[in-house]
């Protein structure tokens, strides 16, 4: 059974109350709200999910993560039969003291993800390919698949990635999708209405890695974390299944 109540998932009236919240990350979240709710912000579910109330947010300090596995299984709890919001939630990370590469935090972010995995309470769906080179992988939590998204104060060219000073991690499970998929009209046309939204905004191309769930001459672990730029990631993802 899923953890239903951590107090490390918070809501937007969380950060009303806030007097028990770190205050980097009360200026972090405020950042990140006027960010997403700019009216020319490109992606119109953010922003319409943010000033709803509908977003989940948590949070880790550098030296302190034991508690996100069961803000993150706290967060999948909300998805019942009943409940047909499209909810989604951004883990904000401490900001460093100086700004870092996108290296640097794409790392951060991988060993996020990797930690998670280590401490994931349920099985990896046996239908599931663990390897992330395999055109269907894609990184699940508590047996749900999630598409996870980095965000980082070293974008500089795709400020759409841009969300504050700290490092922030957006999950989406996969069921939100559902009836917008890669493959389905409506999906294709949400999805080319965003993008072009976003290469206004970032006066840049779409990245080369950036394609739909299901698309076998795509890599769905390369567009977790893109680059600054239009160039394809190279190598091999740093995720590890921890049976394999």
């Amino acid at each position: 059974m899923l953890t239903t109540n951590s107090s490390y998932l918070l809501t937007k009236d969380d950060f009303k109350q806030a007097d028990h919240l770190p205050d980097w990350l009360l200026r972090e979240y405020k950042t990140f709200s006027e960010i997403v709710t700019d009216p020319t912000f490109p992606c119109f579910f953010g922003m319409t999910a943010q000033r709803r109330g509908e977003l989940r947010y948590s949070y880790i300090e550098h030296n302190k993560w034991d508690h996100l596995p069961e803000a993150v299984e706290s967060f999948l709890s909300l998805f019942t039969p009943e409940n047909k919001t499209r909810h989604g939630l951004f883990i904000f990370v401490e900001p460093e003291s100086e700004e870092k590469s996108i290296e640097y935090y794409r790392s951060y972010f991988w060993d996020i993800l990797q930690y998670l995995h280590e401490q994931d309470r349920f099985d990896w769906p046996a239908d599931a390919p663990k390897d992330p080179e395999h055109y269907l992988w894609d990184f699940h939590f508590a047996g749900e698949p999630i598409f996870a998204f980095g965000n980082a104060p070293a974008y500089k060219q795709r400020k759409t990635r841009d969300l504050g000073n700290s490092l922030v991690l957006g999950f989406q499970p996969r069921k939100i999708f559902e009836g917008l998929e890669g493959t389905e009209k409506g999906g294709i046309m949400s999805r080319e209405k965003v993008r072009a939204r976003v290469e206004a905004w970032d006066g840049l191309p779409k990245h080369p890695d950036i394609s739909h769930f299901g698309d076998p001459e795509h890599n769905e672990w390369k567009q977790f974390f893109i680059g600054d730029d239009i160039e394809p990631i190279k190598g091999k993802c740093p995720f590890h299944h921890k049976n394999s």
